[in-house]
Order: structure tokens, then C-alpha cells, then sequence
């Protein structure tokens, strides 16, 4: 397990002591006014140590941009409060802390916002939430006002003491809708060629940049999540993600986040499967910046094993909800002693939000649950 606690060079003269990341996970755990909650705030700090940095789970930079209930919201300074509690708890111990910044898109719950607030690159529905609601296609007016959100709680993050940002371009929110060809059937400048489905996403990290550069020093982090493919048959394929990535590490991001399955298995779709998807991320990145990985990285082994693909940074979830030691553990060899399922009776003791332990037991086989 050497090379995982070995550290790795950010740029900008910052240097991380390891390369083992906090994966964003949800925690459904909010206020019921979208602030930070006393709940994930044990939650966070349980978990803010021997790592070099936690990613939150995904606040909100639009009102109408939730994509799950009791998410935090970010899309106003009333939450610059609780953030900064947050933002304080994950670096008590010299974790850097990262705010996700998201705007949910066609994913965007009609039960929380209203069937008719719900918008996206185009009115297409999306598949992967029940119930979802057909999306009002964004104005050129609304694209700039969005745009202008994610700088806004960019500037919110910073107030708040947070080390970075990570852009959620993943899982079919608003950026994949507009990079997918799938959801995006726009005929303007936002839509068609691979160039114009770039341009939203662009254009938030040049606003997110552009922020960073008046507001927080040169030691700001911005990263940038993204999923290398998508299922349709017309859906967005790895060859437009390395299109987009060369234009991200041309304008300055500091680490690519790829969001996969089982990282060290997952092949891209549209290939012939020879390379994994880390591999194939990894030899069109070229060391230019980090590469970091996540996706059912249970133990050491596997993030050896993902490390030794070409990724430089490992993004655990699941290890660090049911393992508050899972670090310790790794760098120690002792693989055989982690805690990979959860229970009833550990909850109090991993300081699991109420909300997130309800989903747990919702969601099928998401965790290895013990009865």
C-alpha cells in the first residue's frame, strides 16, 4: 500500500500527504432549511483524518437545482454560516476541504420545486429518478443567470473556508445534460457539435475560475467530476470526455474526478474493451494533472490496484461511512480487519445522519447491511 500514502503534488506548490480522497457521498441530512445540520457535521468530522481531502456531497448553486431531499443548499449567503462550520470540522486535522457544487438539472426533484422548475439543456426526461418531470429548455437568459450561480457559491465556499471546489459534471445533472447528445437537442451555440455541448460546462469553470482568482489565492482547488460515458445508444461517449478534458487542463483544473462503477474492472462503451476506462482516462491525461478515481474501491488491494491502472488519486466512499479507521487499516496491511457492512447497532458509533442511515435501508443493496 506504499504508493497510496506516498504524497502528490496538486500544482500551485500545494502538496497533498497522501493520495486517498473522501469520495462525495449524500447524506439526505440537511435542516430542513438547507443548512449544515449538527448531524453532518459529527458525520464529516468522524471521518477527517488520515486522508488529504474530503469531497462534500453536493450542495445546490440554484434553487431550483436540488436533486435530493435535505441536500444543502449554497445558492444564497443565509448558508454561508452553516458552511463555514462545515468547511472548519474537515480541516481540524489538515484535511482540505472540498465543497461539491451541483445544479441538478432534469434530475431535479418536482416534489421539492414544482413540476414546472424543473429545466435542462432541452425537454428531455430523464430516466434515473421516479416521477420525473418533463424540463422547461433553459433560455439563453437562464443559462447566464445559472452560470453566474455557480460563481456566486463559489465565492460562498470561499468565504466559508473551503480549500476547493469540485464541478459535479456526473451522473446526468445539468452539465451531462447539456454535454450529452442524448438530453441535449439544442440547435444554438449550446447545442450540436461536441464543441458547442462543451460550452456550458466551460463556461461554469471559467466563472468558477474567474471567481477563485478575485476572492481565494493561487492555492485554490478546482476539480472537476465527470462520468466517462453514458448507456444510450446516442449518449455521450469517452472520446467527447477526452475532448472536454483537454480543454479543462488547457484553462488550469487542478484534478479530474472520473466517477465509475467498479473502477478497476469498467471498460468504455464504444470500445473494444482492451483498456479500461482508467487506463484509457490515464493515457489521454498524461500526468498533465491528477487523475482521481472512485467506484467500489472496497480495500487496499483495490486502490493498489486502481493506482497501478494510472490513477494518482483514490476516492473511497463506502470503505469511509462503515470504517471511521478504513486509512489506518490500509496503511497498516490490515485489509482483513475492515468493516465493509453496516448494522443497526453501529450507527451511534459512525455518526450516521438519520437521513442517510433511512436511505441506506431504502436502497437495496447500495451497502451490505447486517441484521
Amino acid at each position: 500500500m506504499k504508493k497510496l500514502f506516498e504524497t502528490i503534488n496538486l500544482g500551485n506548490n500545494l502538496t497533498l500527504p497522501n493520495r486517498l480522497v473522501m469520495a462525495p457521498t449524500t447524506t439526505w441530512s440537511s435542516n430542513e432549511d438547507l443548512t449544515v445540520s449538527e448531524q453532518e457535521l459529527a458525520y464529516y468530522q468522524a471521518r477527517a483524518h488520515d486522508i488529504s481531502m474530503l469531497i462534500t456531497g453536493c450542495a445546490h448553486v440554484s434553487e431550483n437545482g436540488v436533486g435530493f431531499t435535505n441536500e444543502i443548499g449554497i445558492y444564497d449567503d443565509r448558508f454561508i454560516p452553516g458552511l463555514t462550520k462545515e468547511a472548519a470540522v474537515i480541516k481540524q486535522k489538515g484535511v482540505k476541504a472540498i465543497m461539491q457544487l451541483n445544479h441538478a438539472g432534469n434530475k431535479a426533484l418536482p416534489e421539492l420545486i414544482g413540476a414546472e422548475n424543473v429545466v435542462s439543456a432541452s425537454p428531455i426526461v430523464t430516466d434515473m429518478i421516479p416521477n420525473a418531470a418533463v424540463p422547461h429548455e433553459l433560455t439563453e437568459d437562464q443559462i447566464q443567470e445559472i452560470i453566474h450561480d455557480f460563481g456566486e457559491a463559489t465565492r460562498r465556499a470561499i468565504q466559508a473556508g473551503f480549500d476547493g471546489v469540485e464541478i459535479h459534471g456526473a451522473h446526468g445533472f445539468l452539465i451531462q445534460n447539456f454535454l450529452s447528445p442524448h438530453f441535449n437537442h439544442r440547435t444554438d451555440k449550446w447545442g450540436g457539435s461536441v464543441e458547442n455541448r462543451l460550452r456550458f460546462g466551460i463556461e461554469v469553470f471559467k466563472e468558477i475560475q474567474r471567481v477563485a482568482k478575485k476572492y481565494a489565492d493561487d492555492s485554490f482547488i478546482i476539480g472537476w467530476r465527470l462520468s466517462p460515458d453514458e448507456h444510450y445508444a446516442d449518449g455521450l461517449r469517452i472520446d467527447e470526455i477526452e475532448t472536454l478534458v483537454d480543454r479543462l487542463i488547457d484553462l488550469g483544473i487542478t484534478y479530474v474526478h472520473a466517477s465509475l462503477t467498479k473502477a478497476t474492472e469498467v471498460t468504455p462503451r464504444g470500445t473494444d474493451g482492451s483498456k479500461t476506462t482508467v487506463e484509457t482516462l490515464a493515457e489521454s491525461i498524461n500526468k498533465r494533472v491528477p487523475l482521481m478515481v472512485a467506484g467500489t474501491i472496497q480495500d487496499g488491494n483495490d486502490a493498489q490496484k486502481v493506482l497501478d491502472l494510472g490513477a494518482d488519486l483514490v476516492a473511497v466512499a463506502h470503505g469511509l461511512v462503515t470504517d471511521l479507521d478504513w486509512a489506518k487499516k490500509v496503511k497498516a496491511g490490515d485489509n482483513d480487519q475492515l468493516h465493509l457492512s453496516i448494522s443497526q447497532d453501529d450507527i451511534k458509533d459512525l455518526k450516521i445522519p438519520d437521513g442517510l442511515w433511512e436511505t441506506i435501508q431504502n436502497s437495496g443493496n447500495w451497502f451490505s447491511i447486517e441484521k
